[in-house]
Order: C-alpha cells, then sequence, then structure tokens
C-alpha cells in the first residue's frame, strides 16, 4: 500500500496549483489537506477553488496542525526563514520555494533547524528532478564530453511590474537573481559537481532590486563558466551547455522539458538527440520527496547544496555591486 502524506500550504500562491495541488491529485502518494494565507478570507476562496478541506486560521495556526505531513512553503523569500524553522520544529517535512533564503547565513540557520529536528528539508529547484537533468547528469558523470572545459547558462522571462509583485520588491526577497539566475547557477553547479569562484558579476539595478545579472564564475579544473538572467527580456528563455574535451552538451528549455525541449550532445564529431521523456517537473518533484519520505532515496536539494547556492548568490550581488 502506497503510504500517503498530507500537504499544507504555507500561502495562497499562484506556483502552488502547478507544483502541488494538481500533481498531488495525480500522485497517490500525496494530499494537500490544508491552507493558510495572510489574509484568511483569500485562503478560504482558495480552499474552495482548489478542493483543499481545511482552511488555518494563520501560518502559525497550519505548522501545528495535526493532519499536516509536509508543509509547502511558498511565502516570500523573506518569509522563508521564520516559517520554515517553525515548520521543522513543530516536527512537519518542508518543500521550501527557491530562492531557499535571503542569504546564505539564513540558510545554514535553515539548516540546522532541519538536522536538529531530524526532518527532511528539500528546495524546491523542480526542473533538478526531470528525467533530462538527471539524463545530462549521468552523461557527465561517466565522462561522456571528456574533462570539462566551460560551460553557460542562462534563464530570462519578462516579469511586470505591478501591485504586489514580489520579485520587484527588494525587502521581501525579490530581484533577477533570487527569482531566476538561482536556476542557471544551481544547474552548473549541480553538473559541473563543484562550487565555483565569482571572478566578476555585473548587474542593472533600479530601486533596491536588479533587473539583470551576469556573472563569470571559475570552477575547479580550470573550467571557466557564465551566467545570466533578466527580468525584463523581449521574450523567455532558458539554456545550458557544457563544453568538454570531447564535445558539447546543450539543453534548450533545462527549467521545463515538459513544456517543449532539445538535448542534443556532440562528442568526438557525432551529433545526438537524447530524450525529453518523463514526468512534468513538478510531478517528478514530488515523486522524488516521497521517496525521500519513504527512506528510498537522498534528498537532491537542501542541506549543503541549498547553503552552497545562498553562498555563490551573496557573492555574485556583491560584485555585481562593487
Amino acid at each position: 500500500m502506497t503510504t500517503v502524506f498530507r500537504i499544507g500550504l504555507l500561502g495562497a500562491s499562484r506556483i502552488a496549483p502547478p507544483a502541488v495541488i494538481t500533481p498531488a491529485k495525480a500522485d497517490g502518494g500525496f494530499v494537500v489537506s490544508a491552507v493558510a494565507a495572510r489574509d484568511p478570507e483569500r485562503a478560504k476562496a482558495y480552499a474552495d477553488e482548489h478542493d483543499i478541506p481545511a482552511v488555518a486560521e494563520d501560518y502559525a495556526a497550519l505548522v501545528e496542525r495535526q493532519d499536516v505531513d509536509v508543509v509547502y512553503n511558498a511565502l516570500p523569500p523573506a518569509s522563508h526563514a521564520e516559517w520554515t524553522i517553525a515548520a521543522l520544529q513543530a516536527g512537519k517535512v518542508v518543500l521550501c520555494e527557491k530562492p531557499f533564503a535571503r542569504n546564505a547565513a539564513e540558510a545554514r540557520v535553515m539548516v540546522e533547524a532541519a538536522v536538529a529536528s531530524g526532518r527532511p528539508l528539500l528546495e524546491a529547484f523542480h526542473y533538478r528532478f526531470h528525467a533530462v537533468m538527471r539524463r545530462a547528469e549521468a552523461l557527465v558523470r561517466e565522462g561522456a564530453l571528456g574533462a570539462l572545459r566551460s560551460a553557460a547558462a542562462e534563464f530570462h522571462a519578462p516579469i511586470a511590474r505591478g501591485p504586489g509583485e514580489l520579485r520587484w520588491l527588494a525587502d521581501q526577497g525579490g530581484g533577477g537573481m533570487m527569482d531566476l539566475g538561482c536556476y542557471p547557477l544551481h544547474a552548473l553547479r549541480t553538473l559541473i559537481g563543484a562550487e565555483p569562484e565569482i571572478a566578476d558579476a555585473d548587474g542593472v539595478f533600479e530601486d533596491g532590486v536588479d533587473t539583470a545579472i551576469s556573472a563569470e564564475l571559475a570552477f575547479p579544473g580550470s573550467v571557466r563558466a557564465r551566467i545570466a538572467c533578466s527580468m525584463t527580456p523581449p521574450a523567455p528563455s532558458a539554456w545550458l551547455r557544457l563544453e568538454g574535451e570531447r564535445g558539447q552538451l546543450e539543453i534548450q528549455n533545462f527549467l521545463a522539458p515538459q513544456i517543449g525541449c532539445r538535448f542534443t550532445t556532440t562528442i568526438d564529431g557525432e551529433t545526438v538527440s537524447h530524450p525529453t521523456d518523463g514526468p512534468t517537473t513538478y510531478a517528478a518533484q514530488l515523486r522524488h520527496l516521497h521517496e525521500v519520505l519513504t527512506g528510498e532515496a537522498l534528498p537532491l536539494t537542501g542541506g549543503a547544496d541549498a547553503i552552497a547556492n545562498m553562498t555563490a548568490i551573496d557573492s555574485i550581488y556583491a560584485a555585481a555591486r562593487a
């Protein structure tokens, strides 16, 4: 019999329906049992819309509920540390949206709280769990490209200003690097399997929020890399490329292969198109979480990985503002 875990939602967010509510209905290993929002009336309307059986009075009440096993923290980054730690201390497992925290210092405290509680804490880098990323990682690890020489990754997406658009609010942890750039950074760290030094960075800032960031990274083994992101491009795009002594690996739309993806390698002069099928990134994320909770897998995100990603983001911001 499949063990079913009950998820409580922190925040009546736009991301929860595609990321958790819809895949949970199809998974069989999860049910969404409760939701809480700053405005209880909004939480009730959200629960009615998405057939969520219970509404908690506030965030504190949600993390203490007995009918919640897993807390999905989709609050603004400025609230990630506070409520992730509260949920862990209440004995809950936490799936925390990216970016993990506002900075590495917060990330460390969150991870320490997870260790102290003995409960898993995962960062919701949904792309990480898809078959495309796992296939790419396997190719790199088995040495298909030979010794790596260079890498690049970018994510650009138009994000309109507007009332309540948190990604344009510095005090809520907004900014292009936090919302978009964290993905290419994480992807290159994952595939290269090492931590970078920040060689240089440039940014465009408005009202304390970075609208665009580019950074030059230096990985061990003399691997040079570049990442970039923008909240004001003419059109969205997301891609990554690795160059090795034997050839190249490239993925167009590594973030959400389910909506269109091209994954190719050119090795020793031969170009191969690799499969891009598999469950959606969000379905794969929940399946991985279930495997972690049942002891079938170790977490692919969170812990030292989350601290390292935030440490690199801190360094990129420092360099871009210098």
